[in-house]
């Protein structure tokens, strides 16, 4: 393992970033004719955080019926998910044309039958301090001395602030197999980081093209010789995510080794689905493409 991040190292040099795994994402304002590409319900309120001392905005995305009088005693599942701007609203995404898809593919798989209705909360990035916020480990390759990471504080970000206001607010199913933690890139690597630092509350990972490097690969280390694990993972990459030599055996060598460390976990091991895309880049249009088969893997109908 040493031997491939000495090679990241080597030939990123200082400057070359793959677009969403910039330590930072870039703000600029949306065209004022942007036409907003929500899809369903999808509510926002506003949460202030003690553990991260910030104000965030939440968005959470409801499935059809969910406020029918004939549904009004039901529970549904909860997948949160990480860049909330880039999930439901091209007009909020980065680039102002590239997002998830998620209330289109869940409204879609629902209606088909592959899924059962669930609940998807969108959390707000923290834009300039992205990468501070969601790595437990500094990234000393993309980011070298940066702003010491406050990622090992999102498990309590999540289970004592934002799952009890959601909880306060909609009818959600309790239990890790009704709950679910997903991101890309930094994104993703917070999500696997959150699945097995709290896998009794978070039993199903969704990872797309997750960072993997920052902390010398620590998240290898950290789920080698787990008790527990999430119960379901579903990790994708794009093999053209990266243009420089040995950087994509990299990623893939260290995913391969993640898979098994979840898959052999003492006590309650995981079911681990990994998708190598031959063609994708590491963007939101390879993440929206994968995110039918990640959703009918970790929440398939019953």
């Amino acid at each position: 393992m040493t031997k491939f991040l000495a090679m990241f190292a080597v030939a990123l040099g200082c400057c070359y970033l793959p677009s969403a795994a910039a330590a930072q994402m870039v703000e600029t304002p949306a065209p004022k004719d942007c036409q907003p590409t929500i899809v369903g319900t999808v509510e926002n309120f506003a949460l202030s955080s003690v553990v991260f001392n910030v104000t965030r905005t939440v968005r959470v995305f409801l499935p059809a019926g969910y406020n029918d009088t004939a549904n009004r005693t039901r529970r549904y599942p909860v997948l949160y998910m990480f860049d909330g701007q880039n999930l439901f609203d091209a007009c909020l995404a980065y680039d102002h044309v590239h997002e998830w898809q998620v209330d289109e593919t869940v409204t879609r798989l629902i209606d088909e039958g592959k899924i059962v209705p669930l609940i998807v909360v969108g959390l707000d990035n923290a834009k300039s301090a992205r990468g501070s916020e969601y790595l437990p480990w500094g990234d000393n390759i993309q980011n070298p001395g940066g702003s010491a990471p406050s990622g090992n504080r999102m498990p309590e970000f999540l289970i004592k602030e934002v799952m009890p206001a959601i909880a306060g607010k909609y009818r959600v199913a309790e239990g890790r197999e009704n709950t679910g933690i997903g991101g890309s890139s930094y994104g993703g690597i917070a999500a696997l980081y959150v699945g097995i630092s709290a896998p009794t509350v978070f039993g199903k990972v969704l990872a797309e093209s997750p960072v993997l490097w920052p902390g010398n690969a620590a998240i290898v280390r950290e789920t080698s010789y787990l008790g527990m694990a999430p119960l379901k993972v579903f990790m994708a990459y794009g093999l053209k995510e990266w243009d420089k030599p040995g950087m994509n055996e990299a990623e893939v060598k260290m995913i391969r080794q993640v898979e098994m460390n979840l898959k052999n976990a003492l006590i309650s091991p995981s079911e681990v689905k990994v998708i190598l895309d031959p063609e994708a880049h590491h963007n939101e249009a390879a993440w929206a493409r994968r995110l039918p088969e990640a959703l009918t893997y970790l929440f398939p109908a019953q």
